[in-house]
């Protein structure tokens, strides 16, 4: 282990480098050009792949943009200066030959991963940034995955593929393709003010760019002096919406004019166009004070409760940012604190102590095979082209005839897929946010208006999502019974020598906890939470899918509920020969009495302690120091709804197994 000591602050606040302030949300931002402009009776279609929104942190963000077509204005280049251009992250080891995955953030992947030449490896410490060059000797597509096997010179063991985990994979901004007339890099556009054309008002900025199936789509945000109508036609100034982001077609017919020298464009929107996604505060500005008096008063004392609880659990080392910085760094801390889930996080600690049955496919196949868990047998091609079955049909048409009276809902957790067990980083996660394959799956769902929907995602994509369903209309969903759930999460934790605190909770920076999303059983923490399971009773829902959608999995699977259904089970889950980790893909129906019977008793699930390397700070003798390893020095908290099953009789679950 190494440990590399920073200068002490005695002068001054501690100043962070990038990786220790407000985080910085990266967003896929793409090539771009004027198209035409795709209506449907006069409607906008705005239905698009969305994408994170923007977050601004002026102090810290040196990095313009994230994205193939963004250059990194570094400080910290080569001596002549050089750009770099962000390409994407190294997510992984793969094999056992120092081979290494990348998540891709660029529109060129065959270009960047599988062409052998020179490229730059951007990794962060406490202290800063550095940026080593590397020589790519191979590479290929791993399509499952998303993402690309790449292989360095010099780099031929598991050991050494392990120090570049987490690194920004660069190429130099010379290096960018050339675009066609009336096409523009994305970065490009961000920052640029927005008038209208008619009148020369200043509408906003934009702050990102979304692609779309049919457009691409500016996202604006409003200048606060900027007026509309409301829906009673009434004059209001966009600091009375509760949202002041819009989005703009970026099509000729509505963004006549570019002009990348004033850094401007002039905007011709239709009518109702800007005001679409607006909801506006109809408070006068005396309660909306009052309003926010009394929310800081309920935040100061969920900390003090936050802290008490803390505390108790011996983690007071985690209140020690509080004494250097300033107020934006103290108010990043205190959200940070307030959002740890203290009772979540002891469940999980002590579960770590008592041994359980760990659930993976070979052991449901053990348990079909020795007849303690009722299953059914069904071909693949049933999914693709139907079946004479009776039973099959008889079983389905069941299940969707329940569904139509809203006696199922829907969990659909988006963020399961990016895990491959890597810590969620606002820097490091995968950028694509809503592809068009699970835009397809929203409207797959039959029955949409009766069926109640939780989206579980990430912080960087909830709003996104909101945008998205606002935009197409909830896909026929009912509004009044769509929730949108940020995942839950854990502290990283330590493990240390016998003597000394186990478990202490790991800094990312003196003012930011160090966490990773729990996994599929951190759904019912936030069923919980959210107070879900009454709200879902109260409109008669008897039974909850869960699951991880792809193209093979879209949710309402009315087979498999008619057939829990039928037999009166608390558990039904869908399992394929294809899928050798049920994470993966997972597709489960609960009753709705067993899901609270979770709820009330969360300790039943188990969890993992899944050992990894981390970097991380501390307080060591007034200085803070940044700790480093190449072996585990940590524990990511992890568990899976299918440990449920322990909690369940095994004769009351009941299994659907996929064949070929």
């Amino acid at each position: 282990m190494q440990i590399q000591a920073l200068p002490p602050a005695l002068q001054r606040p501690f100043q962070p480098p990038l990786s220790l302030g407000f985080p910085f949300k990266p967003y896929f931002l793409t090539p771009t050009k004027h198209a035409p402009w795709h209506s449907t009776n006069n409607s906008f279609v705005l239905y698009s792949r969305f994408l994170h929104a923007v977050k601004f942190r002026r102090s810290f963000a040196t990095v313009t943009a994230t994205t193939d077509e963004a250059v990194i204005d570094d400080s910290y280049t080569t001596n002549n200066e050089r750009g770099f251009v962000n390409i994407g992250y190294i997510s992984s080891v793969h094999g056992i030959q120092g081979e290494i995955r990348v998540k891709p953030a660029t529109d060129f992947p065959r270009l960047r991963f599988s062409t052998p030449g020179r490229r730059w490896l951007k990794s962060k410490v406490l202290g800063g940034e550095s940026v080593q060059e590397v020589e790519l000797e191979e590479g290929r597509e791993h399509p499952a995955l998303k993402s690309w096997i790449l292989k360095f010179r010099g780099i031929d063991t598991v050991e050494q593929a392990k120090m570049l985990i987490g690194a920004t994979l660069l190429v130099t901004d010379e290096d960018r393709p050339e675009l066609e007339e009336g096409e523009f890099y994305t970065h490009d556009l961000i920052g640029m003010r927005v008038f209208m054309k008619e009148n020369g008002k200043l509408v906003g900025t934009v702050v990102n760019v979304f692609n779309s199936g049919a457009n691409d789509l500016l996202q604006i945000v409003l200048d606060s002096s900027f007026d509309m109508l409301d829906k009673s036609g009434k004059s209001r100034s966009a600091e009375d919406a509760s949202d002041q982001l819009v989005l703009v077609p970026f099509v000729e017919a509505i963004v006549p004019d570019v002009d990348m020298k004033k850094r401007e464009m002039h905007i011709t929107p239709p009518k109702g166009l800007l005001e679409l996604n607006l909801r506006f505060d109809e408070r006068s500005k005396k309660e909306r004070r009052q309003l926010e008096w009394k929310e800081r008063k309920k935040f100061q004392k969920h900390l003090i409760a936050a802290k008490k609880k803390l505390i108790e659990m011996e983690q007071k080392h985690v209140f020690h940012g509080f004494q250097y910085g300033e107020k934006d760094q103290w108010s990043l801390l205190s959200d940070q604190i307030v959002g740890v889930n203290s009772k979540l996080l002891q469940e999980a600690l002590q579960s770590l102590e008592r041994p359980a049955k760990r659930w993976k496919v070979a052991e449901l196949v053990s348990a079909i095979e020795a007849k303690l868990i009722n299953s059914i047998q069904i071909p693949e091609e049933y999914f693709l082209n139907g079946s004479e079955n009776k039973f099959f049909r008889d079983m389905q048409e069941k299940g969707a005839e329940l569904m139509s009276k809203g006696k199922m809902a829907i969990v659909f957790l988006l963020n399961e897929e990016e895990r491959q067990g890597s810590i969620s980083d606002s820097n490091m996660i995968e950028n694509e946010a809503i592809d068009t394959s699970v835009l397809r799956m929203f409207q797959k769902v039959k029955d949409r208006v009766s069926v109640p929907l939780i989206l579980v995602s990430s912080a960087q994509k909830i709003h996104s999502l909101r945008n998205l369903f606002r935009s197409n209309n909830y896909f026929a969903f009912d509004s009044e019974k769509v929730w949108f759930l940020e995942e839950e999460k854990l502290p990283v934790v330590s493990s240390l020598p016998e003597g000394q605190n186990k478990y202490k909770i790991l800094m990312k920076s003196p003012w930011e906890i160090l966490q990773s999303p729990v996994g599929s059983g951190g759904l019912i923490s936030l069923f919980s939470k959210h107070s879900i399971v009454d709200n879902l009773i109260d409109m008669g829902v008897e039974y909850i899918e869960f699951c991880c959608p792809s193209e093979r999995t879209a949710g309402g699977n009315s087979l498999l509920f008619g057939l829990i259904n039928s037999r009166e089970a608390k558990i039904g889950i869908q399992i394929s020969p294809k899928i050798t980790d049920l994470e993966e893909n997972f597709d489960m129906i609960f009753s709705m009495d067993f899901v609270k019977k979770l709820t009330k008793q969360s300790n039943k699930l188990q969890f993992d302690a899944i050992p990894k390397a981390h970097s991380f700070v501390e307080k060591v003798d007034k200085e803070w120091v940044t700790v480093t390893s190449s072996t585990p020095n940590s524990y990511e908290l992890s568990c899976s709804i299918h440990d449920s099953l322990n909690a369940c009789s095994l004769d009351k679950v009941c299994i659907v197994e996929v064949t070929e």
